[in-house]
């Protein structure tokens, strides 16, 4: 018998949801202001002991593309050597143009813009004194360097009347110059910020804003030899970490920009592979961020999920085909150049996009491939956090996803494979199941919850448990019993009420009879408590027409609920009603088909209200009054065949297929004979194998 408390030991389901209203991690100290005390930021070794870094680490010392040492010194007077100016003559050509620019003279002032900016064309064009001087050139690119040591000198004059010229200095290609180069132009940053503290968010924007090149064109630099991609993203971080260090208020802002700084879900796959990267790198060493920034990561992804599944939803058979079609080409040459501009979109848009079924096709393409790759990323990423899942350290990393789930992926119903994070690591132990299971019930039974979210959650239970390989029996069992107390309950609070089915009303009830319908057809063997000699546990068919004991009170919650009042058959998923009905007939479990005959003969609409509110969130909201299907559930089932190509490596041993049973069909009630022609379509939805092709990629 079931008590009043839930029957389940270990799924911890009297405990709160872990993390479902976690606040982002502050600090509590306070935050330490921007301007330093030191007017002289840069010519201090206490810069370097403030920061944390040593010069090791300005060098970039993990990269095994390690350049030589700089040994460029700032207080060093060997600076003088250094292009074909010394720095006082610079810095009179800098006072200069500052002191004429606020006497409304910008002559020498723009061209100390362009000078800063690093195009240099002026010398580019002076080719007579090369001639004398083969190394002039070199002396002259040479000299950008003097230029940002002596304007570091001139940082407290650098404001809001210098917007034109910090503008100008920010644009500067520094990543893809020469080390001492990158150095110099990162510690002039930090003066700015130091001398100028209102810099702060246009200096780390101008940083952030590199966090999607990953082609050498995107920082190359005339002249200058090729800086590798490993090379220029050492750079950046080095710089980021030590304006960090530097500047404790630069953490509240780059929480800011790395959301607005996010590639817009149009962009190309390229972009958002390097700025995931890239955002991956950043919580390495920004520990305080890194609860924003999986947030983010996983916020955007669902958003691109949903286009995606909306997209593909809105294709027919002949566009879906040609979205697998061009995503086989571009497996096929993942060995193209990845600087060429229009590598995403040759596989489909080799007619030049002639109309907007190729626009469709490339697009839906593209957001497949953003996903794959993203996920992929992200299963790795979480893989060495479960090395030993019973360990504290995978229940911390697992909280953190139950997070992200409770927060973006269960309130979005069209989210298609994001949510496959928290189905691959939440079986790789009974403590991690535990942990999922119990958060969906809280969620499913908290009657604060909006109805959707319930709905939702006891969907997701449901496929988890149903679908899940790794889960044991037991669980399966345990699940199925605290559902069915949940259902019971519902029954006896709705059936006093109820004058027929109504899914508006209840639509709780339904989505849970749903559920357990759903993991019957998939777990049925977990929930058999003996079986007679007969039966060949290795093949499935011979449990046909066999007097099997199910455990306790499984047939008993069934019975109970399909028969009530409330006749669940009526309301939810044909599909699955049908598939159940043909199950349990003939494993003996119970004889459903009196009722489905019943209900063919009966209308819902007299039982529900005239106006459709959201009660039944869940289902398709477009909807024919001469048709009842507006009335019924959907069968959504969130953890559906994994189809993205390359990511499903990390699922396919977790996901446990439709099963057909051979028989089963074989024994047709002769008054269904005018249903014989649906039966193959309806078995094509439920089993679904054929959609983990490589190919497949429409939802079932």
């Amino acid at each position: 018998m079931l008590s009043s408390t839930y029957p389940l030991t270990r799924l911890a389901m009297t405990s709160a949801t872990p993390q479902l209203t976690r606040a982002a991690v502050k600090p509590t100290t306070p935050l330490k202001p921007i301007l330093k005390q030191s007017s002289s930021l840069l010519g201090t070794r206490r810069t370097y002991d403030d920061a944390g870094l040593d010069d090791d680490i300005m060098d970039g010392q993990e990269s095994p593309r390690k350049r030589q040492k700089v040994e460029f010194d700032l207080n060093n007077t060997e600076i003088h050597e250094i292009g074909t100016r010394s720095v006082d003559e610079i810095k009179q050509e800098i006072r200069k143009a500052l002191d004429r620019h606020d006497q409304g003279d910008d002559e020498d002032y723009d061209l100390l813009k362009e000078t800063l900016s690093g195009k240099q064309s002026s010398y580019d064009e002076d080719d007579e004194d090369e001639d004398d001087d083969p190394s002039l050139s070199a002396k002259r690119r040479q000299e950008l360097k003097v230029y940002f040591v002596s304007l570091a000198s001139f940082s407290p004059r650098l404001g809001r009347s210098c917007d034109g010229l910090v503008k100008s200095v920010l644009q500067c290609q520094w990543l893809g110059r020469d080390e001492q180069f990158a150095k110099i132009y990162v510690q002039f940053l930090a003066a700015l910020v130091s001398a100028q503290g209102a810099r702060l968010t246009q200096v780390l924007s101008s940083v952030i804003e590199k966090f999607t090149d990953s082609r050498p064109s995107d920082w190359a630099v005339p002249n200058y030899p090729n800086v590798g991609r490993e090379v220029v993203q050492e750079r950046l971080h080095v710089a980021l970490q030590y304006l960090v260090r530097l500047f404790p208020a630069a953490k509240p802002v780059l929480e800011n920009l790395i959301a607005t700084k996010y590639p817009f879900h149009d962009e190309s796959k390229r972009m958002h592979l390097a700025y995931v990267d890239n955002l991956l790198r950043l919580r390495t060493y920004c520990t305080d961020l890194q609860t924003e920034v999986m947030d983010l990561i996983i916020s955007r992804l669902v958003k691109i999920d949903v286009e995606m599944q909306m997209d593909l939803d809105d294709m027919d058979d002949r566009l879906a085909a040609m979205v697998a079609m061009a995503l086989k080409s571009s497996r096929e040459n993942t060995n193209q150049e990845e600087d060429d501009d229009e590598s995403d979109a040759e596989s489909v848009d080799s007619d030049e996009s002639e109309n907007d079924e190729y626009t469709r096709v490339k697009t839906a393409k593209e957001n497949i491939e953003k996903m794959d790759s993203i996920l992929d990323t992200l299963f790795e990423l979480y893989t060495p956090s479960f090395v030993d899942p019973e360990s504290d350290g995978a229940l911390e990393a697992f909280e953190d996803l139950l997070s992200e789930f409770s927060n973006f992926i269960l309130p979005t119903i069209k989210s298609r494979h994001t949510q496959f994070l928290i189905f691959h690591f939440g079986q790789k132990s009974e403590r991690l199941m535990d942990a999922f299971c119990g958060t969906c019930i809280n969620i499913a039974f908290e009657s604060q919850r909006p109805l959707i979210l319930q709905q939702a959650a006891s969907a997701y239970l449901a496929s988890f448990v149903a679908r899940g390989a790794h889960v044991p029996g037991h669980i399966v069992v345990k699940i199925f019993e605290v559902l069915g107390f949940h259902l019971d309950q519902m029954r006896a609070l709705y059936e006093t009420s109820c004058r027929g089915p109504d899914v508006r009303r209840y639509a709780p009830f339904y989505a849970l009879m749903q559920a357990l319908m759903y993991i019957f057809c998939f777990r049925w063997q977990d929930l058999i408590k003996s079986l007679p000699d007969e039966v060949d546990k290795d093949d499935i068919s011979s449990y046909l027409d066999q007097e099997i004991e199910w455990e306790p009170e499984i047939k008993d919650i069934m019975r109970r609920n399909i028969f009530s009042k409330l006749n669940p058959l009526k309301v939810c998923s044909p599909v699955i009603v049908e598939q159940f009905a043909k199950l349990a007939h003939r494993f003996r479990f119970m004889y459903v088909y009196p009722v489905i005959e019943k209900n063919k003969r009966l209308r819902l609409s007299q039982f529900s209200a005239g106006a459709y509110t959201t009660g039944g969130a869940l289902r398709d909201l477009s909807f024919d009054m001469n048709d009842e299907s507006w009335q019924q559930l959907g069968s959504f089932f969130p953890f559906d065949p994994y189809q993205l190509p390359v990511s499903k490596r990390w699922v396919e041993e977790d996901y446990l297929q439709w099963r057909h049973i051979p028989g089963l069909n074989q024994d047709e009630r002769v008054d269904d004979s005018d249903e014989e022609e649906q039966d193959d379509d309806e078995n094509r939805v439920v089993d679904e194998d054929t959609a983990t092709d490589d190919e497949a990629i429409e939802d079932e």
